[in-house]
């Protein structure tokens, strides 16, 4: 029996129970492909200690980061514009260079693999129309459509949203001509303060493109994530049916 010195002491070497070889156990991919969520999220902080900065060999761009937890990761490529496609094998990412479409118009964005989408629009590109407010995924403030489906923009990771058709408030209107939504909420004042405005027109104009004549129940669901700190739901519902009603005419 060991005593109080040595609990923790090792086997003796003619144990009964020989240790067992430590195996190599390849690490299991992550849902990032093979980029596990440490490697992916603690990335940043390992290389900007080290002096990364765009354009050196933790900088890249990414093609793709979506895929299930058993692929490994994709093999970089260099486009004809030089950028490298790909997560370089063994490195961690400090930056990278993503291809976002925006309002229809492609954006080449070096972006930080934390940065949410909201940040991305507002900090990098000047598009200030998304705003955040909880930032948490709450109010719907930063309501944006990504392939025509409402997301808040705050708790999206831009990193992912490579090849992926995102609109904002400002691709709303064309060219000077508002939308039949933006019109509708400035006729029957479907704001106050305005701050929650622009996510309330992005979730209307999703309603609308898949339900053209919804009634008042679906559009108080539609917008149910949407919060207005004013209190003005009367008037947005109303701006909602008036754009219903536009749109059908």
């Amino acid at each position: 029996m060991a005593n109080g010195n040595d609990l923790f002491d090792e086997e003796p070497a003619d144990s009964a129970t020989p240790e067992k070889p430590a195996k190599n156990k390849a690490a299991k991919s992550g849902p990032l492909g093979g980029v596990t969520r440490r490697r992916f999220l603690v990335g940043a902080g390992t290389a900007a200690a080290a002096g990364a900065a765009v354009g050196t060999g933790v900088t890249v761009g990414v093609n793709s980061f979506g895929g299930g937890g058993n692929e490994k990761a994709p093999a970089t490529t260099t486009a004809a514009n030089g950028v490298t496609y790909g997560v370089p094998e063994g490195q961690s990412i400090a930056q990278a260079v993503v291809l976002l479409n925006i309002n229809g118009k492609d954006e080449f964005v070096s972006v930080m693999p934390h940065q949410s989408l909201a940040e991305v629009l507002r900090e990098n590109l000047g598009m200030t129309g998304t705003k955040v407010g909880c930032d948490r995924s709450e109010c719907g403030a930063c309501t944006v459509l990504i392939d025509g489906i409402p997301h808040n923009s705050c708790s999206v990771l831009a990193i992912r949203e490579e090849g992926k058709k995102i609109l904002t408030v400002e691709g709303l209107a064309k060219g000077t001509t508002l939308s039949n939504v933006q019109q509708a909420f400035m006729d029957k004042m479907g704001y106050q303060c305005g701050f929650c405005t622009s996510g309330q027109m992005l979730q209307a104009t999703a309603l609308l493109q898949s339900n053209p004549n919804p009634d008042e129940a679906a559009i108080r669901h539609a917008l149910s994530g949407n919060l207005c700190k004013c209190a003005g739901y009367p008037n947005i519902v109303a701006a909602v049916q008036a754009a219903a009603k536009a749109k059908t005419a």
